[in-house]
């Protein structure tokens, strides 16, 4: 039986008929590539965001660049869900790519890092397609209990991303230019010819007959999401410039709460049309799911987003050694997700490794809130593979819980729910935790000058020509500092930056600390509400 005749066999009932290994594979095959873009684009931007931020004189503002991302991902994911119910997975999954590789053009072309931030998050209405729709497809042809291995194999992309990205991004974040064009540029102009690869890859292989599913979209409900999340996100990322309880803050909290609350209003009134369709939430497992991973997805990001500023800042790393020093995550992410990928699919229990995995990601985090400056490497390597081993335990555990309770005809539009509470945790975690590292750092770095300060040594060192050049504009006359660029870290003497280190050091643990509390929550609530239940292999 040929793959075509597989699946047309499948759209007369409620589920397709089981297909074959090699059937399940070849579709994933184009899947991976897709995936690959998506997962590179992330990691080759956060290893070289340092030397972006830098360039474009905003670190400080560097949140932007990945929140935009985060938010409008986290936006249009719900919509890809309901679009390829009615229209089919392969046309909406050509969109998405036509969107991201648009975003991407842009954002080689950015002048400054708030233009960055727009164009990426014009790339994120793209992104946000991405890896949902994929995950959705895998739903479509396999049981709940396979899921988790073929899952497996696209954790196993994100682990090929993740060593990668990282290289790329720091091959192209070294070189001043390349043809031309600052080298930072390529990182996402290298997007445009993978994503040409990809849409020919998935145009062969997503051929299987669509069932359609006959859906209202909720575009009021997409607006009033916009309303209520845009505000909050973006009080998270700028309350500590504009004081938590300012005119301006306050503002962002009604303005939030009132589109939140027009959200659910018209999402009952939606019914079956709704953009987050209510009846899912009556599904137990349903609703623990995207629950959990709403806060294992604040944890998560705000880890992978602060851990690449302690190589580079407090290291000195560049971002290509950065990205190398983080293989340990990688290694371990990538045998973990296919162990345990293996063993669900053999046993069809999952919670245990569920657990295991929000409790290595927490003990991960806190071995990061321990770091200090002379930390030696191997202490946070030790760190990164307990991080990769919690990802590697909980991601895919996650999907699995979330689905499994789900009818076929709805897995688009729950699939996209799932990762719109995933990306939702991931924009809180990001803005909130590097707004939190940036807005406690100026006070620990101001506080450690003003002591060293009182040593006559530390003053005579200040005061050498090369030093003092060197922080010019970075010491403000009040004794205040100014942190937009971190570059001057690389031409001050050692001891002259120590105080900026371990101020910068002390709001990192503080980051760190929060989002273990945040990730032992999660573990809590799963410990309490997951039931020990085996997946179905029909």
């Amino acid at each position: 039986m040929t793959f075509s005749e597989t699946q047309e066999q499948g759209t007369a009932g409620d589920a397709p008929a089981r297909l074959t290994h090699r059937q399940i594979t070849t579709v994933m095959s184009g899947l991976a590539l897709s995936m690959f873009l998506g997962a590179l684009d992330q990691t080759v931007v956060a290893s070289a965001l340092r030397t972006i931020a830098d360039d474009l004189h905003g670190l400080t503002a560097q949140a932007w660049v990945t929140t935009a991302y985060l938010i409008t991902g986290t936006l249009a994911t719900p919509l890809y869900g309901k679009l390829s119910d009615i229209h089919g997975r392969r046309p909406v999954y050509l969109v998405a790519i036509g969107l991201f590789t648009v975003g991407s053009l842009l954002c080689g072309a950015a002048g400054s890092i708030y233009e960055l931030a727009a164009f990426r998050a014009v790339q994120g209405l793209g992104g946000g397609g991405l890896i949902s729709l994929a995950m959705t497809i895998v739903a479509d042809i396999t049981t709940p209990r396979e899921r988790g291995r073929y899952q497996g194999y696209f954790m196993a992309v994100f682990g090929g991303a993740s060593i990668v990205g990282p290289l790329v991004g720091g091959a192209f974040a070294d070189r001043a230019s390349i043809f031309g064009l600052d080298g930072w540029r390529w990182i996402f102009l290298i997007n445009v010819p993978l994503a040409a690869v990809a849409a020919v890859a998935l145009v062969r292989v997503l051929r299987f007959p669509h069932r359609r599913v006959r859906h209202r979209l909720d575009y009021l409900g997409a607006l009033t999401l916009a309303v209520g999340l845009v505000p909050l996100l973006t009080v998270a990322e700028q309350g500590r410039a504009w004081g938590w309880g300012s005119p301006q803050a306050v503002l962002a909290y009604v303005v939030g709460a009132v589109g939140l609350t027009a959200f659910v209003v018209v999402e009952r009134r939606m019914g079956e049309a709704a953009l987050l369709p209510q009846r899912l939430f009556r599904i137990r497992t349903f609703r623990i799911g995207v629950g959990l991973n709403f806060v294992f997805g604040i944890g998560m990001f705000g880890a992978m987003t602060t851990l690449p500023l302690y190589l580079q800042l407090i290291r000195g790393m560049s971002p290509m050694g950065a990205g190398v020093a983080t293989l340990p995550t990688v290694a371990a992410n990538l045998v973990v997700t296919l162990l345990v990928g293996r063993l669900v699919a053999r046993t069809g229990r999952f919670k245990l490794p569920l657990m295991a995995g929000f409790a290595s990601l927490a003990a991960a985090l806190l071995v990061f809130a321990t770091l200090r400056v002379d930390s030696p490497l191997w202490y946070a390597m030790v760190g990164m593979a307990l991080m990769g081993a919690g990802l590697g335990a909980a991601m895919q555990n996650l999907t699995a819980l979330s689905q499994s309770e789900i009818p076929r005809t709805e897995m688009g539009s729950a699939t996209a729910t799932i990762n719109f509470f995933r990306s939702n945790g991931g924009t809180v975690g990001t803005a909130a935790f590097l707004s939190l590292l940036f807005a406690t750092a100026a006070g620990q770095i101001t506080d450690r000058l003003a002591t060293a300060g009182h040593e006559p040594g530390f003053r005579k060192l200040l005061s050498q020509p090369d030093n003092a050049h060197a922080l010019v504009g970075v010491l403000r006359p009040g004794g205040g500092v100014n942190l937009e660029d971190s570059a001057f870290l690389h031409t001050l003497d050692p001891a002259a930056a120590l105080p900026f280190l371990e101020g910068y050091v002390a709001s990192m643990r503080l980051v760190f600390l929060a989002g273990a509390v945040v990730t032992l929550a999660a573990f809590l609530l799963a410990l309490w509400r997951v039931p020990n239940s085996t997946l179905s292999d029909e």
